[in-house]
Protein backbone atom coordinates (compact mmCIF):
# COMPACT_ATOMS: atom_id res chain seq x y z
CA UNK A 1 0.00 0.00 0.00
CA UNK A 2 3.00 2.30 0.26
CA UNK A 3 2.99 2.48 -3.53
CA UNK A 4 -0.66 3.58 -3.44
CA UNK A 5 0.16 6.31 -0.93
CA UNK A 6 3.02 7.62 -3.08
CA UNK A 7 0.91 7.49 -6.24
CA UNK A 8 -1.98 9.20 -4.46
CA UNK A 9 0.31 12.00 -3.28
CA UNK A 10 1.67 12.51 -6.80
CA UNK A 11 -1.84 12.89 -8.24
CA UNK A 12 -2.88 15.27 -5.47
CA UNK A 13 0.27 17.37 -5.95
CA UNK A 14 -0.73 17.93 -9.57
CA UNK A 15 -4.28 18.87 -8.54
CA UNK A 16 -3.11 21.07 -5.66
CA UNK A 17 -0.63 22.95 -7.87
CA UNK A 18 -3.43 23.76 -10.33
CA UNK A 19 -5.74 24.80 -7.46
CA UNK A 20 -3.10 27.20 -6.12
CA UNK A 21 -2.39 28.68 -9.54
CA UNK A 22 -6.11 29.20 -10.19
CA UNK A 23 -6.42 30.83 -6.75
CA UNK A 24 -3.65 33.22 -7.81
CA UNK A 25 -5.48 33.96 -11.09
CA UNK A 26 -9.07 34.16 -9.82
CA UNK A 27 -8.93 34.41 -6.05
CA UNK A 28 -11.61 32.55 -4.15
CA UNK A 29 -14.48 33.51 -6.47
CA UNK A 30 -15.69 29.89 -6.10
CA UNK A 31 -16.66 30.67 -2.50
CA UNK A 32 -19.98 32.13 -3.71
CA UNK A 33 -21.00 28.80 -5.27
CA UNK A 34 -23.74 26.88 -3.52
CA UNK A 35 -23.28 23.12 -3.14
CA UNK A 36 -25.70 22.22 -5.96
CA UNK A 37 -23.66 24.44 -8.30
CA UNK A 38 -20.46 22.62 -7.36
CA UNK A 39 -22.22 19.27 -7.70
CA UNK A 40 -23.38 20.28 -11.18
CA UNK A 41 -19.83 21.31 -12.16
CA UNK A 42 -18.57 17.89 -11.06
CA UNK A 43 -21.46 16.22 -12.91
CA UNK A 44 -20.52 18.04 -16.14
CA UNK A 45 -16.92 16.83 -15.80
CA UNK A 46 -17.98 13.23 -15.09
CA UNK A 47 -20.42 13.21 -18.03
CA UNK A 48 -17.68 14.55 -20.31
CA UNK A 49 -15.35 11.76 -19.18
CA UNK A 50 -18.04 9.21 -19.88
CA UNK A 51 -18.59 10.73 -23.31
CA UNK A 52 -14.86 10.59 -24.04
CA UNK A 53 -14.83 6.95 -23.01
CA UNK A 54 -17.77 6.08 -25.26
CA UNK A 55 -17.11 8.24 -28.32
CA UNK A 56 -14.36 7.62 -30.83
CA UNK A 57 -14.34 11.23 -32.07
CA UNK A 58 -13.15 14.09 -29.85
CA UNK A 59 -13.90 17.67 -30.83
CA UNK A 60 -12.09 19.37 -27.92
CA UNK A 61 -8.42 18.63 -27.35
CA UNK A 62 -8.62 17.82 -23.64
CA UNK A 63 -8.59 14.32 -22.28
CA UNK A 64 -9.88 12.54 -19.23
CA UNK A 65 -7.05 13.57 -16.92
CA UNK A 66 -7.94 17.27 -16.88
CA UNK A 67 -11.56 16.36 -16.14
CA UNK A 68 -10.58 14.05 -13.26
CA UNK A 69 -8.45 16.90 -11.86
CA UNK A 70 -11.55 19.09 -12.06
CA UNK A 71 -13.60 16.49 -10.19
CA UNK A 72 -10.98 16.35 -7.43
CA UNK A 73 -10.64 20.11 -7.07
CA UNK A 74 -14.37 20.87 -7.26
CA UNK A 75 -15.03 18.13 -4.68
CA UNK A 76 -12.47 19.70 -2.37
CA UNK A 77 -14.11 23.09 -2.87
CA UNK A 78 -17.43 21.48 -1.92
CA UNK A 79 -15.92 20.02 1.26
CA UNK A 80 -14.57 23.47 2.14
CA UNK A 81 -18.01 24.98 1.47
CA UNK A 82 -19.57 22.37 3.77
CA UNK A 83 -17.17 23.40 6.52
CA UNK A 84 -17.16 27.17 6.02
CA UNK A 85 -20.58 27.85 4.54
CA UNK A 86 -21.21 29.85 1.38
CA UNK A 87 -19.70 33.34 1.18
CA UNK A 88 -21.30 36.42 -0.34
CA UNK A 89 -17.93 37.56 -1.69
CA UNK A 90 -14.55 35.90 -2.20
CA UNK A 91 -13.11 35.76 1.31
CA UNK A 92 -10.16 33.36 1.39
CA UNK A 93 -6.53 34.10 0.70
CA UNK A 94 -4.55 31.59 -1.33
CA UNK A 95 -2.76 30.49 1.85
CA UNK A 96 -5.97 29.95 3.82
CA UNK A 97 -7.69 28.15 0.94
CA UNK A 98 -4.62 25.92 0.53
CA UNK A 99 -4.60 25.09 4.24
CA UNK A 100 -8.27 24.05 3.98
CA UNK A 101 -7.53 22.07 0.80
CA UNK A 102 -4.71 20.24 2.60
CA UNK A 103 -6.88 19.57 5.66
CA UNK A 104 -9.66 18.00 3.58
CA UNK A 105 -7.31 16.00 1.37
CA UNK A 106 -5.60 14.60 4.48
CA UNK A 107 -8.98 13.44 5.84
CA UNK A 108 -9.93 12.02 2.44
CA UNK A 109 -6.61 10.22 1.99
CA UNK A 110 -6.91 8.67 5.46
CA UNK A 111 -10.38 7.39 4.50
CA UNK A 112 -8.92 5.96 1.28
CA UNK A 113 -6.06 4.23 3.09
CA UNK A 114 -8.47 2.65 5.59
CA UNK A 115 -10.87 1.47 2.88
CA UNK A 116 -7.97 0.38 0.69
CA UNK A 117 -6.72 -1.82 3.51
CA UNK A 118 -10.14 -3.37 4.07
CA UNK A 119 -10.90 -3.87 0.36
CA UNK A 120 -7.44 -5.16 -0.53
CA UNK A 121 -6.82 -2.57 -3.24
CA UNK A 122 -9.72 -3.90 -5.31
CA UNK A 123 -9.70 -0.66 -7.31
CA UNK A 124 -6.52 -1.81 -9.05
CA UNK A 125 -8.59 -4.46 -10.87
CA UNK A 126 -11.28 -1.98 -11.89
CA UNK A 127 -11.57 -0.22 -15.23
CA UNK A 128 -11.40 3.57 -15.47
CA UNK A 129 -14.88 3.45 -17.00
CA UNK A 130 -16.21 1.72 -13.86
CA UNK A 131 -14.62 4.38 -11.66
CA UNK A 132 -16.31 7.01 -13.84
CA UNK A 133 -19.67 5.29 -13.41
CA UNK A 134 -19.17 5.16 -9.63
CA UNK A 135 -18.47 8.90 -9.60
CA UNK A 136 -21.67 9.53 -11.56
CA UNK A 137 -23.60 7.30 -9.15
CA UNK A 138 -22.20 9.29 -6.21
CA UNK A 139 -23.21 12.51 -7.94
CA UNK A 140 -26.77 11.27 -8.39
CA UNK A 141 -26.82 10.37 -4.69
CA UNK A 142 -25.55 13.83 -3.74
CA UNK A 143 -28.20 15.47 -5.93
CA UNK A 144 -30.88 13.44 -4.16
CA UNK A 145 -29.50 14.37 -0.73
CA UNK A 146 -29.42 18.02 -1.81
CA UNK A 147 -33.05 17.72 -2.96
CA UNK A 148 -33.79 16.27 0.50
CA UNK A 149 -32.27 19.41 2.10
CA UNK A 150 -29.22 17.46 3.26
CA UNK A 151 -31.20 14.88 5.23
CA UNK A 152 -30.60 11.14 5.02
CA UNK A 153 -32.34 8.37 6.93
CA UNK A 154 -29.65 5.68 6.95
CA UNK A 155 -27.09 6.74 4.37
CA UNK A 156 -23.79 8.55 4.62
CA UNK A 157 -23.88 12.29 4.10
CA UNK A 158 -22.80 14.55 1.29
CA UNK A 159 -19.24 14.88 2.61
CA UNK A 160 -18.58 11.13 2.40
CA UNK A 161 -19.82 11.10 -1.20
CA UNK A 162 -17.49 13.96 -2.19
CA UNK A 163 -14.62 12.12 -0.49
CA UNK A 164 -15.40 8.95 -2.42
CA UNK A 165 -15.52 10.91 -5.69
CA UNK A 166 -12.08 12.34 -4.94
CA UNK A 167 -10.69 8.90 -4.24
CA UNK A 168 -12.26 7.32 -7.33
CA UNK A 169 -10.87 10.14 -9.48
CA UNK A 170 -7.39 9.68 -7.97
CA UNK A 171 -7.59 5.94 -8.69
CA UNK A 172 -8.61 6.68 -12.28
CA UNK A 173 -5.68 9.07 -12.69
CA UNK A 174 -3.30 6.45 -11.29
CA UNK A 175 -4.66 3.94 -13.82
CA UNK A 176 -4.34 6.43 -16.67
CA UNK A 177 -0.75 7.18 -15.63
CA UNK A 178 0.08 3.47 -15.53
CA UNK A 179 -1.43 2.97 -18.98
CA UNK A 180 1.28 5.10 -20.61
Amino acid sequence: MQDTSTQYDAVIKKCRDLFINKMKDYGSAWRILRLPSLTDQIFIKAQRIRGLQENAVRKVDEGEVSEFIGIINYSLMALIQLEKGIAEQPDLSTDTATELYDKHIDITKTLMMNKNHDYGEAWRDMRVSSLTDLIIQKLLRVKQIEDNKGKTLVSEGIDANYQDMINYAVFAMIHLGEAK
